[in-house]
């Protein structure tokens, strides 16, 4: 491999596990979440969840002092909603350009450190579970680097891009939380079912370096995120007739619990984020007027953070995003209460 450098070999994952432990403690209570989470995807529950939280958690302060005031207003909605704190420290710019994530970047203005990313990953996780009880969700980017935090996470999304991804599927399989594929940026949600067939089935394959066996994985599930058409427009899938249509389509499939996440950003709103209220208020209309909506829909995903909107690297403005913008705090309240009165 002439064009690689090899700088360093990584901490391993039970070396980083040691540092930032889940106690026996912290496991009974992530134990519990998953329970009361994995009920409403296999329809035993008829709570919602709500994946909520900033683009990309970009700093260990504001994201901890974010989830610190979710969970006073998980407090209370508990009757009606599972609020999933999103902490998503792989997520970097799309384009490769910029900002690559706290896994990458844990300080956005220095240059990439994989050995500061790990820890600063698995720390962040860890210190979110411990000081709010809120057990968390992240995007699997990269499927190796999900062992550093698969004591951790209630939550697991698989996004746009990877979807189909075939070492994406096969790892998904062998995840005991629930795992969201969002649909392609194509728009195609047969990519989206089949990617969700596979993940439920049982595979074995290489996984660093191991023959693994999988028993697949029950509770994995669509996310609607909207598409783009071949002239780059968004275009929302989030309305009555397409998530009829995903009906029809996943029951056709005739894959284990059907369910359905609602991505209220990216193609969804155009990345017009103050939107995320209103879409989610229709998604929610839609299942009064619709017992298969209903049933299928188990709530949302919102990009929302301290301050509204976003900033560029370096500006410095405390809990206001530097990736993709979001809704912020006072919006979020008033939308948390709002989708638990309505549910």
């Amino acid at each position: 491999m002439k064009n690689m450098h090899f700088k360093r070999r990584l901490p391993f994952p039970k070396v980083i596990k040691e540092q930032y432990p889940l106690t026996a403690e912290l496991a009974q209570v992530k134990e519990a979440r998953d329970q009361a989470i994995a009920e409403v995807f296999t329809g035993k529950s008829d709570k919602m969840v709500l994946i909520i939280g900033p683009c990309s958690a970009d700093r260990e302060d504001a994201v901890l002092d974010y989830c610190s005031r979710l969970a006073r207003v998980q407090e209370k909605v508990a009757d009606k909603l599972i609020l999933i704190p999103r902490v998503y420290t792989n997520k970097p710019r799309t384009t490769g350009e910029g900002y690559k994530g706290l896994l990458h970047q844990p300080d956005p203005e220095k240059e990439a450190d994989m050995r500061l990313g790990v820890i600063a990953m698995r720390r962040l996780h860890t210190n979110v579970l411990a000081e709010t009880g809120l057990s968390t969700a992240d995007e699997m980017l990269y499927p190796d680097n999900y062992r550093y935090l698969s004591d951790l996470l209630s939550y697991v999304a698989v996004g746009a891009r990877s979807v189909e991804n075939q070492e994406h599927r096969l790892t998904a399989s062998g995840i005991a939380v629930p795992v969201g594929m969002k649909n392609p940026t194509s728009g195609d949600i047969s990519v989206m079912l089949n990617s969700i067939l596979a993940a439920q089935r049982q595979h074995t394959f290489i996984y660093r370096g191991w023959e693994v066996e999988t028993t697949g994985n029950n509770m994995a599930h669509a996310i609607l995120r909207g598409y783009v058409n071949r002239h780059g427009e968004a275009i929302p899938n989030y309305h009555f007739e397409e998530m009829e249509r995903l009906y029809e389509a996943y029951a056709a499939k005739n894959l284990e619990n059907m369910a359905l996440i609602v991505d209220a950003n990216h193609s969804n709103s155009n990345k017009q984020y103050w939107q995320q209220p209103r879409i989610c208020k229709e998604v929610l209309h839609a299942c009064r007027h619709s017992g298969n909506i209903k049933s299928m829909v188990k709530g949302f995903m919102v990009e929302s953070y301290l301050e509204e909107g976003s900033q560029k690297i370096g500006e410095g403005v405390y809990g206001k995003s530097i990736t993709d913008p979001c809704i912020g705090w006072p919006a979020t309240e008033r939308l948390v209460q709002e989708i638990a009165e309505m549910i």
